[in-house]
């Protein structure tokens, strides 16, 4: 994998890893929930192939600073300033999971920065039914900030009205993948997602599950350099 490089944003440092030419169009990666930029090692080479890939440690996880203060909009705000630091704009976002959530408030707030979106198993920022409980926290060391996964909880049980509305603002051509029934995530959910989104398309990959990148990794691509290729 490649080497880590930090930049400073706000109060925290983050963690980031780049592959590929640097002339390249910019494609910026955001990881799930527990996981940091290394997720992505089964199919950022691909990536690589046509793009300047960043992957990100979000605040809270792997290597980038671990403040304690966790939110989706501190995620797209730390994104946000990434970019900015790193004089990114027009870029592919990609995200999993949390980093999807992230991604969508994202390009709802500051459309000017991103040029395509991934949208990957996405929980869609409606109330979480039934509500979600916080299981117990491992004992031992753990890989990302557990108060992390606290906030995560808290705001998929009350996501922010505004952050359903928000979805009509984003006007990037958008890609929703959902990993199909074994995925926790309600696969109508982000069909409705989809149908908010001005300019989206909805793919599912049967039997992926909530790790679409992980488990089908050649399917997740086809999807991806199916989406960016030029339209006639």
């Amino acid at each position: 994998m490649s080497d880590v490089r930090k930049v400073q944003v706000g109060e925290v440092q983050l963690a980031y890893r780049v592959w590929g030419e640097e002339d390249a169009p910019p494609a910026v990666l955001l990881h799930c929930l527990g996981e940091d930029g290394e997720d992505w090692r089964g199919v950022v080479g691909r990536l690589a192939g046509t793009h300047r890939v960043f992957a990100l440690d979000q605040r809270g996880h792997g290597l980038s600073d671990w403040p304690g203060e966790y939110g989706f909009e501190r995620w797209r705000d730390d994104a946000i300033g990434f970019l900015e630091a790193l004089g990114l704009a027009r870029v592919t976002l990609i995200g999993h999971s949390l980093g999807a959530v992230a991604a969508l408030l994202l390009a709802a707030d500051r459309p000017d920065l991103v040029a395509h979106l991934v949208l990957e198993e996405a929980a869609p920022p409606l109330p979480a039914d039934p509500p979600q409980e916080l299981p117990e926290r491992p004992a031992g060391p753990q890989s990302f900030d557990w108060r992390a996964k606290i906030a995560v909880v808290a705001e998929r049980n009350a996501p922010d009205p505004l952050w359903w509305d928000a979805l009509e603002k984003i006007t990037a051509p958008t890609l929703v993948i959902g990993g199909g029934p074994t995925s926790h995530v309600p696969q109508a959910h982000l069909a409705e997602m989809a149908d908010r989104i001005p300019d989206a398309r909805l793919v599912t990959v049967e039997g992926a599950g909530h790790l679409v990148h992980e488990e089908r990794p050649g399917a997740f691509l086809a999807a991806v350099n199916s989406f960016l290729a030029p339209r006639p």
